[in-house]
């Protein structure tokens, strides 16, 4: 009794679910280029690494500024002959006032060299908002082909259902009447459970692509994404390995990084070394009466004397950040090549399976079907026999959608690993 109930409640269940599904969402048909284009405009995590780039532009402005002269005044607050505050008598030549403003001039190029390390700062930032791009489009690709993927093994699941939905009731009705075993009855049902409960969990894995994708996207969460995907089939692409390294180097984020802090440790190592020449301060100065003579005008130059702080410690750090930075450089070249070449083998491989052969297989395969379908029907074969073709048909339909999926992960990963569009998913 818990056996057939629970095949009563599962179909009113899927049944129920998509139609309150359908009730409460609007479906949006995409294909990939227009999701690329709604994912670079509404994106929030890219817009707040937008902010940083303006931030450390900002900063490069900031650095080109002299730094401000320096006034200083004193002034007499209590006169003790007078016995009065604030006292001044121009007359008699009484009263204090003491006047002096310094500037301070860089040398050895400091403020150039501070540009300069700005300026890198400023692109390794941009670079970081690309590779966040770059990451973010890779990941929106493989959702966007992974939910295709899905949908296409969902609509497997609900011409397999109905058909043994119908194989079913009409088993049933044999059996009511007296020419089917029991046997075959629960084996029947049992098939169907099993589709029933494939297709539950195949939703549920939908239903979490669909969040992940709105939230790239940022669509309103009622929407009901429903990917376009172009055909990859007729597609035959010669792939260049040194061209698409040359490629990788010139456009991807992450190794265009490395390349801005590289010349970033150059130039503070640079900076770093013009810190140990004194900067020198120059001033002028007037005193009224505390000097050897009265209304005294005098020239003031400062110039520190490096015996002790020459900025060695500094230095010292700058030049081993450069030769680790050099080090990483040098790993991330080898990484690049070594990912290009993989990502190109791989997309040979999977591309080597979609031929016209194949699409002829699959049709003779449907045809297949339909004439066990119709040879179980008319009791050419038995259950077990069809039994076991049914599920043999079932995943190798399941089979095929997932190599289309790994073909569009092979573009995805060629893609990514060359930082560019080298074929359009």
């Amino acid at each position: 009794m818990r056996f057939k109930v629970g095949f009563l409640i599962i179909p009113l269940f899927i049944s129920a679910t998509v139609f309150k599904a359908k009730a409460q969402t609007d479906t949006l048909a995409i294909n990939f280029q227009d999701a690329e284009k709604q994912f670079l405009a509404n994106n929030l995590e890219l817009l707040a690494q937008k902010y940083n780039i303006e931030s450390t532009k900002a900063l490069i402005a900031q650095a080109k500024l002299w730094d401000n002269p320096v006034l200083s005044t004193d002034q007499n607050i209590y006169d003790g002959g007078s016995k009065k505050f604030f006292y001044h008598n121009d007359n008699l030549g009484q009263g204090q006032v003491f006047l002096q403003l310094n500037q301070v001039f860089t040398t050895a190029g400091k403020r150039g060299k501070q540009v300069q390390v700005a300026k890198d700062n400023a692109q390794i930032q941009e670079a970081a908002f690309n590779d966040l791009m770059r990451n973010l489009r890779y990941n929106l690709q493989l959702d966007f082909g992974q939910l295709a993927t899905l949908v296409a093994q969902d609509k497997i699941y609900v011409l397999e259902i109905a058909t043994a939905t119908n194989l079913v009731n009409g088993i049933q009705k044999t059996f009511d009447a007296g020419n089917t075993s029991m046997k075959d009855l629960i084996r029947l049902k049992a098939l169907l459970f099993g589709l029933q409960n494939d297709r539950i969990e195949n939703s549920k894995q939908i239903n979490d692509l669909q969040t992940e994708l709105k939230t790239l996207l940022g669509v309103k969460e009622t929407t009901y994404i429903t990917p376009v995907l172009a055909d990859q089939q007729s597609q035959a692409i010669k792939l260049d390995i040194p061209v698409l390294i040359a490629q990788a180097e010139t456009n991807r984020a992450d190794y265009l990084q490395n390349q801005y802090q590289l010349n970033s440790a150059t130039h503070d190592l640079a900076y770093q070394k013009a810190l140990a020449a004194p900067d020198i301060t120059v001033g002028v100065s007037y005193d009224k009466n505390s000097s050897y003579a009265p209304n005294y005008y005098g020239l003031q130059i400062g110039l520190p004397l490096p015996f002790f702080n020459r900025n060695q410690g500094n230095i010292k750090s700058a030049e081993y950040t450069l030769k680790s930075q050099e080090s990483t450089v040098k790993q991330n070249d080898a990484r690049l090549k070594n990912e290009v070449v993989a990502a190109v083998k791989q997309y040979e491989l999977t591309q080597e399976l979609f031929t016209t052969q194949q699409s002829e297989f699959n049709e003779q395969y449907d045809k297949l079907f339909n004439a066990m379908m119709k040879s179980f029907k008319d009791r050419q074969i038995g259950l077990i026999e069809f039994v076991d073709f049914f599920d043999t048909y079932k995943d190798t339909k399941l089979k095929i959608i997932q190599q289309q999926n790994n073909l569009q992960k092979a573009i995805a990963d060629l893609n990514f690993a060359t930082g560019t569009t080298v074929i359009k998913p």
